[in-house]
């Protein structure tokens, strides 16, 4: 009987460690991408900030006719386009938001997943025989096959560890 019980928090104690392991490796994936994200956002935000200057000193010489019109129309235009981009890579830099959902979602399910093993746990605490080995053994072995079950599927994963894995063009 102390074999089977052993076997069984044993199981209880893989388990746990199984979707304690998920949580933290899910922590790290988030730590990291939220941090890509906001260097991503401030370096397209300053890139932003830049290029306006740019196009603001291009539209004040226009203005004070020191250069053909030309000439200024197309610097403007390209200032425009290169906005257009840094706006774009900053867009993208909001996906972190979507991905850290899917992350919390996993742990928030992994934290369920250990509830249920204990609480497989705590439905029979009271239910123990007082007496007979046998009626013990067969309470153990039904609380170890529902904590197997619930082991059953804990690592599914989010794919995407860095803000570059899945850019996308919005602009």
């Amino acid at each position: 009987m102390n074999t089977q019980v052993m076997r069984l928090l044993s199981g209880v104690s893989v388990h746990g460690d199984q979707h304690l392991a998920e949580v933290e490796r899910d922590l790290v994936q988030m730590d990291v991408l939220l941090d890509e994200a906001i260097k991503k956002l401030c370096t397209n935000f300053m890139a932003i900030h830049h290029a306006v200057d740019r196009q603001q000193e291009a539209l004040n010489g226009l203005l004070a006719g020191s250069m053909p019109a030309s000439e200024y129309a197309a610097r403007i235009e390209a200032l425009r386009g290169e906005i257009g981009q840094h706006v774009g890579a900053a867009v993208t830099g909001l996906q972190f938001q979507d991905m850290t959902s899917q992350l919390i979602g996993r742990m928030v399910q992994h934290l369920a997943g250990l509830r249920d093993v204990f609480g497989a746990l705590d439905t029979n605490a009271a239910a123990l025989p007082e007496s007979g080995n046998e009626a013990l053994l067969a309470l153990l072995g039904d609380i170890g096959n529902r904590v197997g079950v619930r082991s059953s599927g804990v690592r599914s994963t989010v794919n995407q560890r860095h803000m570059e894995s899945g850019d996308i063009e919005l602009f």
